[in-house]
C-alpha cells in the first residue's frame, strides 16, 4: 500500500473475485452518477479475510431519465436488481429514501446496495472519497476516519468494532485522530 497523494493510495493486491464484481459494477455506475463505497467492503479491500453480503454505495442522486439508462446498462452487464424490474418504480424507491439491491443474474450474494445520499455525513463522503487505485481499475472509498468512527460509534457489533481494530492497525500512524473525533460528533448527534 502506498499513499500517493492526501487523497489517493495503490494497492498492489492479488485481485480476487468480489474485487473484480466491484470494479465491473462502479465502472458502470460512474457513467451516470458520482458514488461512494461505504462500510464492509472497505475493510475487505484493505485485507481483513472476512465475507460480506452486499456492497454498501452512497450515490449522488440521478434523474429518472438517467437512472433508467443506468438500469438498462446493468441489465446489458447480466445484473438485475433483487426489489423491482421497472426502472420507474426503482427511482421512486431511492426518491424515498430506500435502498435498492443490485446482483449478477443467477446470484443473490453478494449484491450492490445503492442509496441516494441523504445525511449530510454521507454527502461528505461523496464529495470528498479516498481513490484506491488497484491494478485492473479504481474504487471511490469514504475516508477511513469516517469508516473508524462510523463502525465504532454507530454500528458496534462485534464484527464492526473488529473492522474498526482492523483499520486502526492498517493505517497507523496515518490517521487524523481528530478527524475520527469530528465523526464520533455528528454520529452522536443522529
Amino acid at each position: 500500500m502506498k499513499f500517493l497523494d492526501k487523497s489517493t493510495i495503490k494497492l498492489d493486491k492479488v485481485e480476487n473475485e468480489l474485487d473484480n464484481l466491484v470494479l465491473d459494477f462502479v465502472k458502470i455506475l460512474e457513467k451516470y452518477t458520482k458514488y461512494v463505497i461505504v462500510s464492509d467492503y472497505v475493510v475487505i479491500l484493505f485485507g481483513r479475510a472476512r465475507a460480506t453480503e452486499d456492497i454498501d454505495i452512497f450515490i449522488e442522486k440521478m434523474n429518472p431519465n438517467q437512472f433508467k439508462n443506468f438500469f438498462k446498462e446493468l441489465e446489458g452487464n447480466s445484473y438485475y436488481c433483487l426489489n423491482s424490474d421497472d426502472a420507474r418504480d426503482m427511482h421512486e424507491h431511492l426518491e424515498e429514501g430506500l435502498a435498492l439491491r443490485f446482483a449478477k443474474k443467477g446470484s443473490i450474494i453478494p449484491n450492490f446496495e445503492i442509496k441516494f445520499v441523504k445525511r449530510e455525513i454521507n454527502a461528505e463522503a461523496l464529495r470528498n472519497p479516498l481513490k484506491v487505485v488497484l491494478p485492473s481499475g479504481e474504487v471511490l472509498i469514504s475516508n477511513i476516519e469516517q469508516q473508524i468512527a462510523f463502525k465504532r460509534y454507530f454500528l458496534k457489533s462485534d464484527k464492526d468494532l473488529e473492522d474498526a481494530e482492523h483499520l486502526e492497525k492498517v493505517f497507523e500512524g496515518k490517521l487524523d485522530k481528530n478527524l475520527i473525533q469530528h465523526y464520533k460528533k455528528i454520529i452522536d448527534a443522529l
